[in-house]
């Protein structure tokens, strides 16, 4: 196991480690331990009971916070014609058809996510080995295969993240910075956390969310108390 850095280890010296905290205070004290000299992202690592395994345990989807990540996403989006004008006058950072397609072939991945209209997925296609393993594929389950580009384009500018489960049933997200007030970070929290709840598979019994986790960047986990987040 690494050995953690002083700051790391005072930082953790100043949280229970098995006492799980108010969403609020668990922020607050996220907040007050970070240490890094950058302005850290709050995490949420959500643990949920489910078996990714299986199909319908597949958790994933979207979800707009509501002051946004803290982070400014550069959009490409794959169209022509009508819709590469309507993406280009929603704030597109990108947009192209055939020619970014040969651009992303030729190395370029400088974007953070990526939009397709559905008449342009079969060239999109070709780009699964590059753009699948760093999660930018293009996807209708996410709303990133839409005719209504514009729109997918201002959700992202204002905050829309994507989320879906890792192999262990595990789901991690930011939902802000550090520099966020406390109260703005709860709201994402919350927005994102029930957005999970929503997505609860039919097949899944028992308690669903099993334990959720808030952390900085750099800094150690804080516990939150389940009862205060979920709805019994």
């Amino acid at each position: 196991m690494a050995k953690r850095g002083k700051k790391y280890r005072k930082a953790a010296e100043a949280i229970e480690k098995l006492k799980p905290y108010p969403l609020s205070e668990a922020l607050d004290i996220v907040k007050k331990n970070a240490f890094a000299n950058f302005d850290e992202s709050v995490e949420l690592a959500v643990r949920l009971n489910v078996d990714p395994r299986h199909a319908d345990q597949m958790v994933r989807g979207t979800v707009v916070l509501p002051h946004g990540t803290g982070k400014t996403l550069r959009v490409l989006v794959f169209a022509k014609g009508d819709a590469e004008k309507e993406a280009k006058e929603a704030g597109a950072d990108f947009v192209g058809a055939e020619d970014m397609v040969e651009k992303i072939q030729g190395g370029w991945l400088d974007f953070d996510l990526a939009i397709a209209t559905p008449d342009m997925m079969g060239q999109v296609g070709r780009l699964g080995k590059i753009l699948g393993p760093r999660g930018l594929m293009p996807n209708p389950k996410v709303g990133t295969v839409t005719k209504d580009v514009a729109k997918a384009v201002k959700e992202a500018k204002l905050g829309k993240i994507q989320f879906r489960v890792d192999k262990a049933g595990n789901i991690h997200s930011a939902i802000g910075k550090v520099s966020f007030d406390v109260e703005k970070l709860e709201e994402n929290a919350r927005a994102l956390i029930e957005a999970l709840v929503r997505l609860r598979p039919a097949s899944v019994k028992g308690q669903y969310i099993k334990n959720i986790t808030a952390s900085s960047t750099m800094g150690p986990g804080v516990k939150i108390d389940l009862n205060d987040v979920v709805a019994k």
